[in-house]
């Protein structure tokens, strides 16, 4: 199987090699293609690719994956997932693995992770994908999220359609973790915002207060048990609701606003 591994961290980043390496040693045909730089928080955004039309990238080079292609793409990582599924680093892949994040990406929040972002936007066009996070903690497993997500691998052909396995691991050792467990979304915390002002301008102040405590069944609170957590997130689908309503007040507008011949 050709598998693209990405990530949001930047190509350099310690986990992504991990990641990249743990799926080669499967056998699987790896290309890597991540953002050059730091792109945390960027959700499935392109950047301003409307601009130019142009995707510059440039080549880089794994300790241990000596014979994988990596690319450094000037973008975010779902910019990198769009390039490879259009055929832009060779053949397209038959499924993406992003991560691993240095850090959960659980809940409601996940809308914004670019780890996510990066498999969702692979979904969308029609590549079964897998989101890898590992809790943050001193010194990370890298290896724990490594082994658990190239063995989860070959059931992702599994999701139809295809949709994203969202996977987040504790910071233990193998031997330590207690086990897995496929979880649902816990709800967001809430952000606050304070207006600063400076002498010179107006900034906001963002704060995270403390979480509520996550219900049992949740991937929040079956993570910080311990546990590797699965969670299938169905990316973005259309629900056919019925809209009389609104479709007959759009229409009456649109009515009254016509000026007889």
């Amino acid at each position: 199987m050709r598998v693209l591994v990405t990530n949001d961290d930047g190509v350099l980043a310690p986990g992504i090699a991990a990641l990249a390496l743990a799926v080669a040693s499967e056998g699987h045909d790896v290309v890597v293609a991540a953002p050059s730089g730091e792109c945390s928080g960027a959700g499935a955004a392109l950047g301003p690719l409307h601009l130019t039309g142009k995707i510059a990238f440039s080549s880089e080079t794994l300790a241990g994956l000596e014979q994988v292609p990596v690319r450094a793409v000037d973008g975010p990582p779902a910019l990198a997932v769009l390039s490879a599924c259009l055929g832009g680093f060779g053949p397209p892949p038959d499924a993406v693995v992003s991560g691993i994040n240095a850090g959960a990406n659980t809940g409601r929040a996940v809308l914004h992770s670019g780890t996510v972002g990066a498999a969702l936007t692979a979904a969308n066009f029609g590549r079964p994908a897998m989101a890898v996070s590992l809790a943050l903690g001193a010194p990370p497993q890298w290896e724990t999220a490594a082994t658990a997500a190239a063995a989860v691998l070959p059931w992702l052909n599994r999701l139809t359609p295809p949709a994203v396995l969202n996977v987040n691991v504790p910071n233990l050792p193998r031997n330590e973790v207690i086990g897995v467990r496929a979880a649902p979304l816990a709800d967001a915390g809430t952000v606050q915002t304070a207006v600063i002002e400076e002498s010179d301008s107006e900034t906001l102040e963002l704060t995270l207060p403390s979480p509520r405590p996550a219900s049992l069944d949740t991937d929040t609170y079956a993570l910080a048990e311990g546990f590797i957590v699965l969670t299938v997130l169905s990316g973005l689908r259309s629900t056919m609701t019925a809209l009389d309503g609104p479709i007959s007040l759009v229409e009456r507008t649109l009515t009254a606003a016509r000026v007889p011949a």
